[in-house]
């Protein structure tokens, strides 16, 4: 299996380390391979910003996205560039207090997850790309929950760590909501 996902939004909104934390999360401590490659302009902070992570089971022989498997948008400029490269059958995951749904592609999933809000909510609006990766993992289970949780510890800067896996729990609880029902 060979799973492609592109996480997107504005520089500044941690949308290169959510690819680094995925990355990790799935080729150290789940034991697949994975390669992550990342693009922002050259403003960096308020620019569009990507981080592609490729997930597979075999060995990865060519490093870049074509047709993704799910898009996580935490921006509305980077929903509308994106949407149209996620295939039939994938899923888009959104900051629904970012990202106004119109016009999504046929055969896509879509799931909205206020990870801006949960974010505030615990103090820090910061971590809603942390938050939208538990989301990521209750939705697709591409990753599992605990290696996501040994990636953030081992990637967030020392002293932010409890504030980060608050995130990912409360990402990952809306996520599994989200799937159930």
């Amino acid at each position: 299996m060979r799973w492609e996902v592109r996480i997107s939004g504005l520089g500044g909104q941690g949308i290169i380390l959510s690819g680094y934390i995925l990355g990790k999360a799935a080729s150290i401590f789940d034991g697949k391979y994975a390669v992550q490659t990342e693009s922002y302009g050259p403003e960096a902070r308020g620019s569009r910003a990507k981080s592609d992570v490729i997930i597979s089971t075999e060995e990865i022989d060519y490093p870049y996205a074509s047709e993704l498997d799910v898009l996580i948008a935490l921006s509305q400029d980077a929903y509308n560039y994106y949407k149209g490269t996620v295939k039939p059958g994938g899923t888009i995951i959104v900051d629904e207090d970012l990202v106004e749904v119109d016009s999504p592609p046929k055969n896509v999933k879509i799931f909205k997850v206020p990870a801006t809000r949960i974010a505030s909510d615990l103090g820090r609006k910061i971590v809603a790309n942390v938050v939208m990766l538990g989301a990521f993992s209750a939705i697709t289970k591409m990753v599992t929950f605990d290696a996501l949780k040994k990636a953030v510890l081992d990637s967030v800067p020392r002293g932010t760590e409890e504030l980060n896996l608050k995130a990912l729990e409360s990402g990952w609880t809306y996520g599994a909501k989200l799937v159930e029902g």
